[in-house]
Order: structure tokens, then C-alpha cells, then sequence
């Protein structure tokens, strides 16, 4: 199976394609040399429904849980959304700018949104991720780095160490060994 769709090579076949209005296009000559790992659950700490989808498509009604007042009018997305169940969707084409990273910096170098490709696992910092997740996430990290090289081991990090103090996610209930070690096996 391609891992891009057919006449777009920023799309991936296995995803869902759900476009975002949040993105833009990268500064010029910047191609994507950094993977940012994220989590989200909304309304916090619940999983399911069409929440974290309609907050990338700006769709998020503020009254269909308290929580969403306070975070009308935010204007954010991800390359990919992977479900607890390894659904697989896709908001912004790779090569485009996803509004995922905020302030942020990685080895010196500001502005993540630039030059990375954010993935959302759906989680909590706290709730252990699945296995249908890691293994999802196993296979777009390879098909990513098929299409980017210059996104090594080195250059996949979390959300927390690109935005310390202000962020935390994917947390402590990401392992990050056992998906490390999936991407040094070839299936």
C-alpha cells in the first residue's frame, strides 16, 4: 500500500482526511525535519466523540460541554490524529504548517510549527496510551520518515520538551522506550 494518496503527496493514504482551515504554508525552503508528539482528550480526560476533530475544524460548539467555553475561538490543529483505537485521520498535508507546537523551540531553534509534523495521540498524560496506538503510530512515524530522513530518533520529541513549562503532554504515561524500540524493528 502507498503511503500517499494519489495526486497529493502531503496526504496519506491510510488516513482520514478531515482538512483543517488551521495551517499555512511553511517559510520557504523549510521542509519538515522534526516530529512533535502530542496528547488530547476533550472534553479532558474523555475519549470518543467528535470533539477533538471539530476543535481542528473550528466546528467546536462552546455549549456542548463546560470546558469548551473556555477554549472558543481557539484556532489549532495537527498533521494527524491517531484514536485509541489506531483510527488514523489527517488535518493538514505534511509539507504544509499545522498550528500545533505554539511558542516553541527544539535544540535552539524557535518556531516548532515550522519545521515539524505534530501527531496527537488521543490520551491524557496520565492514562496509558494503547496498544492499537503505538502501533499506529510505529507505522506513520516510519512512512514519515520514509518521505522526511532528515527526521532521525534524535528529532522525534515530545510537546513538553519543546514548550517546557508550558506544556506536558504526551506525559509520563507515554513510553517512549517501547516506541523507540518499535522503530528500530522493520515488520
Amino acid at each position: 500500500m502507498s503511503s500517499q494518496a494519489p495526486g497529493d503527496p502531503g496526504r496519506l493514504s491510510i488516513a482520514g482526511w478531515r482538512p483543517s482551515p488551521n495551517a499555512d504554508e511553511r517559510p520557504a525552503g523549510v521542509e519538515p525535519d522534526l516530529l512533535v508528539i502530542h496528547n488530547i482528550s476533550l472534553p479532558p480526560g474523555r475519549f470518543g466523540g467528535p470533539w477533538i476533530e471539530q476543535l481542528f475544524l473550528n466546528q467546536l460548539d462552546p455549549n456542548a460541554d463546560p470546558f469548551f467555553a473556555s477554549i472558543a475561538g481557539l484556532r489549532v490543529s495537527a498533521h494527524l490524529l491517531i484514536r485509541r483505537d489506531g483510527e488514523l485521520l489527517q488535518f493538514v498535508e505534511l509539507g504544509r504548517r499545522a498550528w500545533h507546537a505554539g511558542r516553541s523551540s527544539f535544540q535552539g531553534r524557535p518556531e516548532c510549527n515550522d519545521y515539524g509534523i505534530g501527531i496527537e495521540l488521543e490520551g491524557t498524560d496520565e492514562i496509558a496510551f494503547t496498544d492499537a496506538q503505538y502501533q499506529r503510530l510505529s507505522q506513520v512515524t516510519r512512512l514519515i520518515r520514509d518521505r522526511y530522513p532528515a527526521i532521525t530518533l534524535e528529532r522525534i520529541t515530545g510537546h513538553a520538551q519543546i514548550a517546557p513549562g508550558r506544556k506536558t503532554d504526551p506525559g509520563p504515561a507515554f513510553d517512549w522506550p517501547r516506541y523507540r524500540n518499535s522503530l528500530c524493528q522493520r515488520s
